[in-house]
């Protein structure tokens, strides 16, 4: 998995390739919990690369957008396909996430 984030007209925006799973998810949690201590506005998840997620790697998303929600942010999840976006429209997060 590689990721990064990038900073632009008050939206952060986090990019995920590869996979989001229970070995990587650990990796990715320190940016997530800076982004959520920089309080962004609006925070953009692209999925665009992301081949293949996992219960944990939902989790981290959720954890994001529940805390950013907390203190009055929005979080929606940009460019998923294939298993991906079979995972959230299974869990029904494609209602709540995709932008």
């Amino acid at each position: 998995m590689e990721f990064s984030t990038s900073k632009a007209d008050g939206v952060a925006t986090l990019r995920i390739v590869g996979e989001l799973d229970a070995i990587t998810t650990p990796i990715l949690r320190p940016s997530v919990d800076a982004l959520l201590a920089e309080r962004h506005p609006r925070v953009v998840v692209d999925m665009s690369g992301l081949r293949l997620i996992d219960s944990s790697g939902v989790g981290v998303v959720v954890f994001l957008y529940k805390k950013a929600k907390a203190y009055g942010g929005v979080v929606t999840v940009q460019g998923p396909c294939d298993q991906p976006l079979a995972i959230l429209k299974l869990l029904r997060l494609d209602r709540v996430l995709l932008a």
